[in-house]
């Protein structure tokens, strides 16, 4: 293990330079052979579909992937950030879920260990005419407080198993560490690194 690394992220800036942000970022490392990355949007076959909160339009239809493979020279694999997370907290049985509490609200979908394509429930209608994202994303945390946010989470968890009827959900991101909930035992709590040890998962064959 290293020291975890850290660049301000562009948002509003082409791609390109979110590029050049994550060559930066790798520089100071060596001996790594492959790239994994957790993009927050639709990927699929490495190319961007969606990218609501970068908030550039030049995203949709990038290829994220080989323009890192260009240059890094290493091979490189991109699926959504929730999804990469996911693969490293699942126990590869039945129906399973992740959502991520972060800047926005992240979901995963698995059944018996294998993903289900992205589907972006974040920016799903979800109550009082706002999406999962506006109602408990991190900017509603902030205005609206920790128990109201609580609530709104509760409600959200209920939604997500008439919706799935999951086997087990995962919770997970920046802001997990604030959930107030009695979880129902088919209902944990993961840990962030859960990110990290999800881009070894995502070279499992």
């Amino acid at each position: 293990m290293v020291p975890r690394l850290r660049v301000d992220t562009p948002v509003g800036e082409p791609p390109r330079q979110i590029v050049q942000a994550l060559v930066r970022l790798v520089a100071p490392l060596r001996g790594y052979e492959r790239v994994a990355v957790g993009f927050p949007g639709v990927v699929r076959g490495g190319r961007v579909f969606t990218a609501v909160n970068l908030h550039h339009d030049g995203w949709k239809g990038f290829d994220l992937a080989h323009a890192l493979e260009q240059a890094l020279g290493k091979p490189v694999r991109v699926a959504n950030d929730a999804d990469m997370q996911g693969l490293a907290a699942i126990k590869g049985k039945g129906v399973e879920m992740v959502i991520t509490l972060g800047t926005g609200f992240g979901t995963g979908l698995y059944l018996d260990g294998r993903l289900a394509p992205h589907l972006e429930l974040g920016h799903h209608p979800f109550r009082k005419g706002e999406t999962y994202e506006e109602q408990l994303g991190h900017e509603a945390l902030r205005r609206v407080g920790r128990k109201k946010w609580n609530r709104r989470l509760k409600k959200a968890i209920r939604h997500i198993r008439a919706l799935t009827t999951f086997d087990h959900l995962y919770i997970g991101g920046g802001n997990a560490r604030k959930v107030r909930l009695g979880l129902d035992p088919d209902v944990s709590l993961i840990d962030n690194d859960a990110g990290l040890r999800g881009g070894a998962a995502l070279w499992r064959d």
